[in-house]
């Protein structure tokens, strides 16, 4: 029996002192893609702040496992050398920092051993090629004067080229258009191509789900999944929304 990569056990956890999560189960093998799902103000994006490690964020209760460790008290850059990404739904602007530099060291970090530009310059083409993403980006300072969905791909570049254990996408295509969705989910494809990485996608949108493979969906509210699913659950939310689980609250 395949063991999980990701084990979440009752975690509970707070921001300012206020229970956002409570008791939430869950876990994913490598090569599943999971979809988290749920009104605006469930708790989606909480939970992909604490699995990443974000310190705003305080576990309360509970316990994360991550390729059979304990990660529950370890720092985000350990986590995110052990394998988990996190895309954000609003990507930081660095000026000064080129693109191109800030995925290298990034993805040196990962494997942990120095790449040759050559070498790492002809892997990042051929992923922004997927992402129909101009080389010239590559120059540019680090979403710096990006329009909202060239910060996604850049999201899905980097994950694309880190190649993590898990990758956690959190609300990748909140404000993108019709063509911008279909590429980031482009991106997305290759990665699951990967037979044994992990995905969870967050969002309470389902257009980026169109296209991909769907293993298990669940469904959040108030801080707690409340029903779990095949990626059949994803179509009964498209026809019926959330009202019959907001009422089963």
């Amino acid at each position: 029996m395949t063991k999980p990569i990701l084990q979440i056990q009752g975690l509970t956890a707070s921001v300012e002192e206020k229970e956002i999560l409570h008791q939430v189960e869950l876990q994913i093998k490598k090569g599943e893609t999971h979809v988290l799902m749920g009104p605006n103000g469930a708790g989606k994006s909480t939970l992909g702040y604490v699995l990443m490690g974000n310190p705003r964020y305080q576990i309360t209760d509970g316990n994360i496992y991550f390729k059979g460790s304990d990660i529950t008290q370890e720092p985000a850059d350990k986590r995110a050398k052990k394998g988990i990404f996190l895309s954000f739904q609003e990507p930081l602007e660095v000026p000064g920092l080129p693109l191109s530099s800030f995925l290298r060291n990034a993805v040196e970090k990962r494997r942990g051993n120095r790449i040759k530009m050559w070498d790492f310059s002809k892997e990042m083409k051929e992923a922004m090629k997927v992402l129909q993403m101009d080389t010239s980006y590559g120059e540019r300072s680090l979403n710096v004067g990006f329009s909202g969905g060239e910060k996604k791909k850049a999201e899905i570049l980097q994950m694309m080229l880190l190649q993590p254990d898990l990758a956690i996408l959190d609300e990748t295509d909140s404000g993108l258009d019709v063509d911008a969705v279909r590429l980031v989910s482009k991106g997305i494809e290759e990665y699951q191509k990967k037979g044994d990485k992990a995905l969870l996608i967050i969002t309470h949108s389902t257009r980026i789900l169109d296209n991909l493979h769907v293993d298990y969906t669940h469904i959040m509210v108030d801080g707690k999944i409340v029903a779990t699913g095949d990626g059949s659950l994803v179509e009964e939310i498209n026809k019926n929304g959330y009202e019959a689980f907001l009422k089963e609250e």
